[in-house]
């Protein structure tokens, strides 16, 4: 996942607006105490999250893969008056955690948390969308494409993470379930003629979707 020199991440961070308090004890602790702290999106992630979606505007979000709620606190942060965030995760274990933070963001009104599989959540959900975050196994995010795009409004946009999987993407030969997952999905959304799609280079690689 470092793609960069440490000293010039060090000097992007430096550069960019810092966590607020809240953001800073959440991945202290995310980081102290749970499994798998590189799944955080942490700071510079998270300010991107969140300036896109200020410049969206978004009246309705999903996200695919809660974690401890980092993701889906910077998220709501570009929310419409009156939006809404429906976040899902299979974890159990972290529920009382995750939704310990969203409260003390003030977002016990506005985050809907839901705790089981996101294949079989996501139908059940009669809701448009302005952004969708994909965060969840590597493994069906081709899937996760498929149920969402229909509910994504036009010029809606979606967002997958960890798209160049520390660039195993470009290992050769037999790949892990994964990275194979990912390599499905950057070959079928680039293909999807009802998106417009730029990869960035952020962190573990963001695909951003528009949908057409």
């Amino acid at each position: 996942m470092d793609f960069l020199s440490k000293d010039l991440q060090a000097y992007i961070e430096a550069k960019t607006t810092q966590e607020n308090p809240l953001l800073q004890k959440l991945n202290r602790e995310t980081n102290a105490n749970v499994l798998m702290p590189r799944m955080l999106s942490g700071h510079l992630q998270g300010r991107v999250l969140s300036i896109l979606s200020h410049m969206i505007k978004p009246a309705n979000i999903l996200e695919i893969g809660t974690y401890t709620g980092y993701s889906a606190i910077c998220l709501a942060e570009g929310l419409r008056p009156g939006g809404k965030l429906y976040t899902i995760d299979v974890n159990q274990e972290l529920e009382g955690m995750t939704r310990q933070y969203l409260s003390q963001a003030g977002l016990d009104d506005i985050v809907q948390y839901i705790v089981g599989n996101a294949v079989e959540i996501i139908p059940s959900l009669d809701i448009e969308f302005d952004l969708v975050f994909i965060d969840a196994d590597k493994s069906n995010y081709c899937k996760y494409f498929d149920l969402v795009i229909d509910k994504v409004v036009p010029n809606g946009f979606i967002i997958a993470d960890n798209v160049l999987w520390s660039g195993k993407i470009l290992e050769k030969g037999k790949k892990d379930e994964d990275a194979q997952g990912i390599i499905d999905f950057n070959d079928k959304v680039h293909l999807d003629k009802r998106v417009d799609n730029v990869l960035f280079p952020i962190r573990d690689g963001l695909m951003v979707l528009r949908k057409l």
